[in-house]
């Protein structure tokens, strides 16, 4: 490996552009090419992007690039068949979540990266967030068990109108974006899984599967969480952002960016990447009271986080990380694992829509 990893991109939506915008301005990396299966020579770029290799076709850009790494940032059923042949070139890959659309092929991408000592880092971006890694440090001194409960609705129109119905052609919104909100709860109780139970309807007929869902999971610690996600021009703007966690000690919640809700009511902005993330403040409520009055002891706790990074300071944290991770030769075995764990969840709440049941883990 020269001193710089040649990566090759694939995929160019919002996270794919993301991702190579930090591969662009990193010292550490140079993109080898540019691939997407709409890509051609009259594609409209950005200019600092414009001047790479670009491909429409995976195989011929693997083989015509030999890159070191290969960042899968494409239609969620392209992932693990992509990351497999990238293993099979030799590759470290760098995959958006999630790893892929079944456990059995999740499984295989895993066993895949070990086998071959390839380094496989997943796009959990809330795991580089501050403000999510200081939420879920505050909710493990909580006490047990927690209760969370998680949401991310988005409204549907203008590209996203097209984002969504496409994506799920691949997963429904409660598998696709629930990993990430799955994998903090798996954080915050350090507990194993045990069951699942999901709900779901179909409310838009553009969609040919269920445009929301709900699901409940409970931990072998007592905890239980739910989370919910709706995509489609009918899903509401009010209560679309809901991070909050409670214990016996208290109660810690991410306080939604006001901004996100739009200035102008006709104007929908909970499909906007970059306030999924964006915060206000973390609100730390006290449970203990005074054993004669029964008030609070202690008033509630604003923490401020005016100054964190943005979307893409947060893909430029997770590429320095892949990066890193290259590098130092780190061992990835509990994120790996905690990818297939967070996948498990969501395909046992869609398992549980389908068939009216509750799913047990093993």
């Amino acid at each position: 490996m020269s001193d710089k990893v040649r990566v090759l991109v694939v995929g160019l939506g919002n996270m794919g552009l993301s991702h190579a915008n930090a591969y662009h301005k990193l010292d550490g990396f140079e993109i080898a090419g540019l691939m997407s299966r709409s890509l051609d020579a009259d594609t409209d770029l950005p200019e600092h992007l414009a001047g790479y290799d670009r491909f429409n076709d995976y195989e011929q850009a693997l083989a015509a690039t030999r890159p070191d790494a290969v960042s899968i940032n494409s239609w969620p059923d392209t992932h693990a068949r992509y990351a497999l042949k990238a293993f099979d070139a030799g590759c470290h890959v760098f995959m958006e979540k999630p790893i892929a659309t079944t456990n059995e092929e999740a499984r295989k991408v895993v066993d895949a990266a070990v086998a071959k000592n390839r380094k496989l880092v997943l796009g959990y971006i809330l795991r580089v967030h501050p403000s999510w890694m200081k939420f879920i440090e505050i909710g493990k001194t909580l006490g047990k068990p927690l209760v969370m409960r998680l949401n991310l609705n988005q409204q549907s129109s203008g590209p996203a109108w097209t984002w969504h119905k496409n994506l799920m052609d691949s997963l429904i919104p409660v598998v696709d974006c629930g990993v990430h909100y799955v994998d903090v709860m798996c954080q915050l109780t350090g507990a194993r899984p045990v069951r699942v139970h999901g709900i779901g309807a179909k409310l838009w007929a553009d969609a040919a599967k269920p445009n929301y869902g709900h699901l409940h999971v409970t931990f072998d610690d007592g905890s239980v969480g739910w989370y919910e996600a709706g995509w489609g021009p009918m899903m509401s703007e009010e209560a679309f952002f809901v991070k909050d966690v409670v214990g016996p000690g208290g109660a810690v919640s991410i306080v939604a960016n006001q901004a996100a809700r739009g200035e102008d009511i006709d104007l929908s902005d909970s499909a906007d990447i970059d306030k999924h993330t964006k915060t206000d403040a973390i609100r730390l409520h006290h449970a203990a009271v005074d054993p004669q009055t029964r008030e609070f002891v202690k008033a509630d706790e604003l923490l401020n986080m005016d100054d964190e990074p943005d979307h893409q300071e947060l893909c430029d944290r997770e590429q320095e990380f892949f990066l890193k991770a290259i590098r130092e030769d780190l061992d990835l075995g509990e994120s790996m694992d905690a990818a297939l764990d967070s996948l498990r969840i969501v395909l046992a709440a869609e398992e549980s829509m389908e068939t009216g049941r509750i799913v047990t883990l093993e």
